[in-house]
């Protein structure tokens, strides 16, 4: 199973080895630093994401850790809410975001070397070019209501599933 990063899958899929999408890993990274990050921190950490189809889980871990062991005074430091002094909140928010979204779905991005026997993808590439083909069909039919679109798009499923 190849997943795009909604976190309930995870669990219906439990006994399935599970691939997360490292095309959308990055779009989340970069949604969380920004395509040009002005930090250092921001900076090292976007780089060490785009070098995710390039390596194996090991070593990305590794530079992950050698990362967080870096940067960690910065990632908690704290500022207090200047409309309440007893409310602070950290500092660098969206640094953390992505540093703890890469290190939630870690076990998830390189599956696909662990199990290479089964050919899982690294991305959903495929699926979503598939998919957006389907959305084209159904576009063109759009006089459709919702209960014909889903038969038309379960035959075209069960046609291509039939077909080799």
């Amino acid at each position: 199973v190849i997943l795009d990063g909604r976190p309930g899958a995870k669990r219906v899929f439990a006994d399935v080895p599970v691939q997360m999408c490292q095309f959308h890993q990055k779009q989340i990274i970069n949604r969380r630093l920004t395509m040009k990050p002005k930090l250092p921190a921001s900076i090292e950490l976007r780089e060490l994401t785009n070098t995710l189809t390039k390596t194996n889980e090991k070593e990305f871990s590794q530079r992950l850790n050698v990362w967080y062991e870096h940067w960690s005074p910065f990632l908690k430091e704290k500022t207090y809410n200047q409309d309440n002094s007893k409310r602070w909140e950290y500092t660098h928010q969206r640094t953390r975001s992505a540093y703890y979204s890469l290190k939630t779905n870690l076990p998830y991005l390189f599956t696909y070397q662990k199990y290479p026997n089964l050919h899982i993808p690294n991305t959903t590439n495929s699926l979503d070019g598939y998919f957006s083909h389907l959305k084209e069909l159904t576009k063109l039919h759009r006089g459709l209501n919702k209960q014909t679109k889903r038969k038309m798009i379960d035959e075209i499923l069960a046609k291509a599933k039939s077909d080799p």
